[in-house]
Parts: structure tokens; sequence; C-alpha cells
């Protein structure tokens, strides 16, 4: 509607100028809807609870679980019913989370419904009446004034100094000034719809009549939330890596079993035997503290995050993070300091930052922002020149005995302030005010204002423009009577040059994501000359060249915008839809992709994102809602150290299941070679398959994701997002460390058969096996040389490992473990050898690191 005439738009809404009837607009109530926005439909908690078992690892657990509970009933062995429950305990608290996760959108609803919730004076058969704003309807006459909140798409038909803050819908750092004479091209960006007012957009000032032309779901808000719900949040790469496992445990779990089934059959065991035997290897196989594992190592990683302002929302969204290639970030409050500042000024003769006495008087008086206390309450850039003068000058603010006001077509204001007599204060656009201006004062003195003083204060205005600031001019006349005119003859005070300064810390920041192999973009709605001025001070561009606006965006097929966007770094000017088009794009190119936001603009790119960043100082309810992250600062810097604690995270992830899997091979492919060749001995018994699973394995691999950030973290490119957990090497330590592991059980496997008996060689294999795992852990620290890191750096581990070894302690020297676990008492020579024996995984692993690593440095080469 911004494109067609007053006239145009009455007659395309079916409107009038005394507004509508009560009739019609009830018929219009009934037919169209009430002016808010649509109820999604919620899915019940049954629905969603069950929703949550539609996962491979919950259903592998879920399976092992009942499988575990059978098999201690049918053997009447009540004891070990206790792993079975461990596992159905975590599988439930799982799905419990998952249904809280499901409700938050729910939330995000209802804070986009705050916005319609307000009385609203609205013309009905040429009175003013006041109604509910949901009961708004299309052709409505609505009156608003400073204070308002808007609650429909509204085109103005009168407007009197009239500006509103649409930060929420648009990124503009600064209120908008509206214009309801204009009439502005089709292509017009959302920014600068000068005749239009948006639903959720804050009266700053002025007053103005306006024609409802769209309520509801039709609004721009309303666009935004339908964009908002129909976009799906994928799974994390941590998420699709744990599916992965799980599908490979599942697989190998059925094998394995299989293969057991098949060789006791043959070897004549029985059917409920052989089924049986295959069954219990097959939960010894499944590492059951796996998810508990992971929950822990990123719950305390969110503890860790909280501390350093950052707070999350989503578990996995903390490994997201660390994965992360594009941070998608908005420039107002996140790189700049949302605040306006004066940072250059100009007087003839003057240096920068020098100021006239009269300047600063003009500033504080010719202006309607306020001190409360230690606050300034008023519009930015007043804020701005207030806050600046009373930094360089104790003074009062003096009488004003009468105002001229600003508005938008005379781009200027003036006060009157009796000061032994009246003296005039005017501010303006500096191409404005000077037209105004006779004089200028030098030195102190006021002289005539020649052509030359003209040219230099307007090419002192353009340079300041060129870098981004936004400029006011400053005047005043002296000893007035009430018959002059007060904006006439003036004297030429000065200028300023006001920005929203870039946060002091990000730029560091910036250089950090370079060297960590992140590409910061920055997207906002602010033009594209302020846009690359931040940018570039910043750091994340160099030229002109890189800086796309919403404008040219449109022009561009996604084929064609695959191509310049490699060498992109802002986006200007841009609209909601953009945003998601952005995300989007970077997703299609293989990107793990965080966006940044505040504003309910920013929450549809937000939600598709691999993880949506909100601010937690300037940020809409809405965004903190839709967000895996909140940002308590508002800083950039915050999500880079994010960042880093999310590169640390997944490593410790990767340690643990190192780990994990590790140790739990030894039991599985030990019991299956024990089994094929040796099928009259027995390998473990369950009792002591359960113990190492629950005690042994569980809490070194919870230590382990305790572990302190390696010193390179972030000088190293972020992972592959495809590589899943077993990248970086950590699937071929898997590999080699379950065969050294293997081949070290099933050495002393032998050795107790054939020199000793079979009862004291599974036990042998039990102690050997405990030890060896315990000390495995510490060459699950760091994928390096366990000599050249603080082995003991991370106290957690250090006391599980403690808690760990007491424990086995216990069980090797207290004589009713012996019965409990059904083991034989060792002597002293069978002690050496399983000591030995668990002491070997040390050196033999550190072999096989130093060949990795040769191999690597080989490849790099």
């Amino acid at each position: 509607m911004y494109y067609l005439s007053e006239n145009e738009v009455i007659e395309k809404v079916k409107g009038s100028r005394i507004g509508l009837s009560c009739r019609e607009a009830n018929d219009r109530l009934i037919k169209n809807g009430k002016n808010q926005l649509e109820e999604v439909k919620k899915q019940s908690f049954l629905a969603c609870f069950f929703k949550q078992f539609l996962n491979i690892m919950v259903a592998i657990l879920l399976l092992s679980a009942v499988i575990s509970i059978t098999i201690a009933i049918l053997n009447k062995e009540y004891a070990d019913l206790f792993e079975g429950f461990v596992i159905l305990f975590i599988v439930v608290m799982n799905a419990f989370i998952g249904v809280f996760e499901e409700r938050k959108a729910e939330a995000c609803l209802k804070d986009l419904q705050k916005y319609n919730r307000i009385n609203v004076k609205v013309l009905r058969e040429g009175n003013i009446e006041v109604v509910d704003s949901t009961e708004l309807v299309v052709g409505d006459i609505i009156f608003v004034e400073a204070g308002n909140v808007m609650t429909a798409d509204v085109r103005l038909l009168e407007t009197n100094n009239f500006a509103c803050d649409e930060s929420s819908l648009t990124g503009e750092s600064v209120p908008s000034d509206k214009n309801s004479d204009v009439v502005l091209k089709e292509v017009t960006p959302l920014a600068d719809r000068k005749n239009m007012a948006y639903s959720g957009s804050l009266v700053t000032n002025g007053k103005a009549k306006g024609i409802v032309v769209a309520t509801g779901q039709d609004t721009e808000i309303g666009k935004i939330a339908t964009l908002l719900f129909k976009t799906k949040k994928e799974i994390t790469p941590l998420q699709k890596s744990i599916n992965k496992i799980g599908h490979f445990i599942t697989w190998t779990v059925v094998v394995v079993s299989l293969i057991i089934l098949s060789i006791s059959l043959i070897k004549g065991d029985g059917i409920m035997h052989s089924i049986m035997t295959a069954v219990a290897l097959a939960v010894a196989a499944i590492p059951e503290s796996l998810p508990a594992v992971i929950t822990i190592i990123l719950a305390l990683g969110v503890q860790q995050l909280a501390k350093r302002k950052c707070i999350i929302k989503h578990l996995h969204a903390v490994e997201t993070l660390g994965s992360c290639q594009i941070i998608c970030s908005d420039k107002t409050g996140t790189l700049t300091q949302n605040k306006m500042t004066v940072v250059e000024t100009y007087g003839k003769n003057l240096k920068n930052m020098q100021v006239d006495n009269d300047m600063l008087k003009c500033m504080i008086n010719c202006n309607n922002a306020e001190k409360q206390k230690d606050k300034f309450v008023g519009e930015p850039t007043e804020k701005a020149i207030l806050e600046f003068a009373l930094s360089n000058l104790k003074y009062k603010k003096a009488k004003i005995v009468h105002e001229i006001p600003f508005n938008s077509s005379r781009k200027m204001m003036t006060v009157v302030v009796n000061e032994d007599g009246l003296t005039s204060y005017s501010k303006g656009a500096p191409e404005v005010l000077l037209k105004h201006c006779k004089f200028i004062k030098v030195n102190g003195q006021v002289k005539e204002l020649t052509e030359m003083d003209k040219q230099e204060i307007l090419s002192v205005c353009n340079n300041m423009s060129d870098k981004a600031l936004r400029t006011l001019g400053f005047a005043k006349s002296e000893n007035l009577d009430s018959s002059v005119e007060f904006e006439k003859n003036l004297v030429f005070l000065g200028l300023v040059g006001m920005m929203d300064k870039p946060r002091p810390e990000v730029k560091e920041s910036i250089k950090s994501c370079f060297s960590a192999g992140l590409t910061p973009i920055m997207i906002t709605g602010d033009h594209k000359r302020t846009a690359f001025a931040i940018a570039k001070e910043l750091g994340i561009c160099e030229t002109k060249e890189q800086v796309l606006t919403g404008e040219e965006l449109d022009k561009l097929s996604d084929s064609e915008l695959k191509k310049v966007s490699k060498n992109i770094r802002v986006y200007a000017r841009v609209t909601p839809e953009h945003k998601v088009r952005i995300v989007k794009l970077y997703k299609s190119l293989k990107k793990i992709v965080a966006m940044t936001g505040d504003g309910v603009n920013d929450a549809p790119s937000l939600k598709i994102a691999d993880i949506g960043v909100g601010m937690g100082k300037s940020g809409t309810d809405v965004v903190k809602n839709v967000a895996d992250m909140v940002v308590t600062d508002d800083n950039f810097a915050s999500v880079v150290v994010a960042v880093e604690e999310g590169r640390k995270i997944y490593n410790n992830i990767q340690k643990a299941l190192q780990f994990l899997i590790s140790t739990n091979c030894v039991e599985v492919f030990g019991m299956l070679i024990a089994l094929m060749f040796f099928p009259q001995y027995t390998f473990l018994l369950p009792a002591q398959m359960l113990f190492i699973n629950l005690v042994t394995d569980s809490l070194p691999a919870f230590a382990l994701g305790m572990e302190k950030v390696e010193p390179e973290v972030m000088k190293q490119p972020p992972r592959d997002s495809h590589s899943g957990l077993f990248g970086n090497n950590v699937g071929k330590a898997i590999i080699y460390q379950s065969i050294l592991q293997t081949f070290i059980a099933i050495a002393v496997f032998l050795i107790g058969i054939y020199f000793y008996s079979p009862q004291v060689a599974s036990t042998m294999v039990f102690f050997t096996i405990i030890y060896m795992q315990l000390l495995h852990s510490v060459n699950c620290k760091t994928n390096s040389s366990i000599f050249k890191k603080n082995l003991f750096d991370n106290k957690t581990f250090n006391i599980c490992f403690l808690i760990t070894l007491a424990i086995n302690l216990v069980v090797t020297f207290v004589p009713f473990m012996y019965s409990v676990f059904n083991l034989e008492f060792l002597n002293f020579s069978q002690w050496i050898m399983v000591s030995v024996a668990s002491i070997l995984i040390i050196p033999t692993c550190e072999l096989f690191k130093v060949i990795l690593h040769d191999e690597g440095k080989n490849r790099e080469k």
C-alpha cells in the first residue's frame, strides 16, 4: 500500500475518511477473523512423549533393558535387574527432556501475541471509539501517538513529527521518521517505507492518523510468525553422529549375536542356552552409559558457559558451536554498543572534539532528552549529544519559552530560552541549517559566513557521512525580541558526527574467528554505507564489493547467489525473508551456521540456523524462546567464547566415546574369540560384565568430559560436520585400542588356562580388564603423548580415578566380593602377571600414537 496514494489506498481497502460503520466492521471481523496470530494446534503430551522413542539409540537402550530384565527373571538372578532398570530410567528421563523442548514453540507464539493485546482509538461512523486491538479490521482509521505500540499494519494519512522504532522488524538502530505525503516505488524495502507504520513497532515521537491495511497473520509480524512455524529445526551434527553410532552398534550387536548363536547351535549347546548366551553378549556389547555420559558432558558444558555469559537452552547446541563454520551476526548491539556516541566534532579553527561552550549549550537546550540520575532518557541521537555536552560543560538547562519542533520536512528544531534576554538555539541537518545562517563563530568571535566557509562545512559533513556518521549542525541567535523570526540570520556554531560505535573487544574476537577458520558475516537492516563502515573498522570486510543489499539480493537466483556469496561478508538493508535465504544459502554449501539476533525479524533465521543465538538484554521474548543459546551481555565476543567451549566439549565427548567403545569391545570380542576357540571355558561371567559396564567404565568416561581445553583448539579450522564422532583419528584409535586390549585379555586368558585352571583364568581376565581399563582412561585424556600433558590438571578425573581404583581394590581384597563375583583367589605370581598385563596398555598405546602422528605429518606434506 506504500506505493499507492491516500485515495487509492482507501478505495482498495473499501474504507472511508469518516471510518467504517459498526455493522461493516463487525461483518469484516466475522469474515476475516480477529486481529491476532493464529493458534498452532498443540500435540498431546502422550504423543510428544512417545515420539521421543523414535530414535535408534533410545530404541537400542530400550531393547537392551527389556532383554536384561527378561534374562534376570528367567535365570532368577534378581540382583541383575538393577542394570535393566537403570537403563529404563535413563530412557524415560531423556523422553521427558525431549517433551520439554517440544513445548518451546508454543511459548514463541504467545510472546508474539503480546504485541496485539492493546486498546486502540478508532474512527467509526465519524466518532472516535476505543476498541480492543484484536477487533481492528482492514479499513479502520486509527489514531496513534508517542508511547503507543502499533497493533496492525497502517498506511499513514496524516503525520505530525511522527517517528517509529522499527528495530525489532528492520534491525535499524535509530527510529524511522514517517511522512504520510510520500508515495513510494513498489520495490521500496520495508525499512524505507516512510508512509507506513507496522504492527509491533513503537511510536517514539509525534502523532499520526492512518488506515489499517493488514491485520493478524497478514501483517509483516504475522508473516514472520508464519515463516517461524513453517521452519523446521534440523537435528544437530552431534545428534546425526549419535544416530550413526546407534546404527553401527545395532548392526554390530546383531551380527555378533547371530555369530554366537550359530556357533552355540553348531556345538550342540541347545536352543535356549544358545539364545541366552547370544542375548547376554548383546547386552554386554551396548555401552549403556554412553547417552548418560554425553548428556552429563553437555550439561557440565552448559554450566561453564553460563559462567561466561552464555545460557544454553538446548544441550546439543553446545557441541554444534564447536563445529560452526559461519557466524552470521546482527550489527546493532552485537557488534556495536547499541548506543549513539559523538565521535567527531567540527568548529571553525578548532581541533576534533574541541567544542565551543555556546555549541555545548545549544546541545543541552535544543534537546528533548533528559538525564535521570545516572541514565539518559530519550531519542538515541538526542541522548548522545546531551551526554557529550554534559561531560564537557557543567550547565543547567535554561527555561524554554518557545519551541519550533523538529519534523521530517523541516529537518531542524529550534528553542528559545531566556538567558539575560531571548536566545534561540537550533539544530538540524547541516545542509538545511546553513540556509538559515548568516554568521559563523570563529575563535570566539562572530564573523560573516562566507561561501568558502559553507563549502568547508559541507566538505567536513560529507567526510563524516562517508564514515557512516550521523551528522547534526548547531546554531544560535542572541538578543532577540518576540517580533524577530527565530530561525533567521543564525550564527553557525559547528557540527557533530555520531555513530553506534563497535564494541572494543569485538575486533579481537573477529581476528580469533579468522584464525579459527570461522567466517564472520554481518547481516543488518542498516544502510549499505553504515554497514560497510562498521564492518571495515572491525575487520570483517575490506572493500565495498563485499557488501550486498537486500535489493541486489532479490535480483539474484540461488545459483547466482552461491557464486557471489564466496566474496560477500556484509548483507545490508535486508528483510526477515532475506535473512532466512542467507542462512539457507550457507547451509546448502554444507556449512554449519550460527545466527545471532535480537528482534522479531530475526526469529525465523535463528530457528533455521544450526544454532540460533539470541541477545539477552535487547532480545525480544520471541527470539529468546527460539534461540538455542542466549548471550546475556549481547556481545559478539561471548559467541566466540562459546565456540571455543563447544570445540572443547566435542573433543571431550570423543575422548569418552573412544574410551567406552574400545573398552566394551574387549568384552565382546574377548567373549567371541573364547567361545569360538575355547567353548568349554568361561571368559567372563554376566555379573563380572555388569560390574565392568556400570562401574569401571562409567566414572572415568564422565571424568574425561571435564578435560580442559586443548591450547591449540582456536588455531585449528572447524571440524568437518560430516566426519562424525569417529573423525580426527578417533575411529582409528578405537580400532587399535580395542585390538590391543582384546589381545592382552586373551593372552592372560590363555596363560591362565594352560598354566593354572579355567576358574583362575577367568579371574585373571576380570582383574586385568578392570585395572587395564582404568589405566586406559589416562591414555584417552589426549590424542598426543600423555607425557606431554599435565595428567593432574583435571580434578574431577583425579577424583573419579581414585574412586574407581578404591572400588576395584575393595573387590580385590575383600573376600566377600569373591563369592559375589564367583572369583578365585590369586597367588603372588598371578598378581604380577595381572599387573604387567594391565600396565602394558600404556606403552603400547603410546607407540601407536607416535605412528598415527607421523602418518598425519606425512599426509600433510
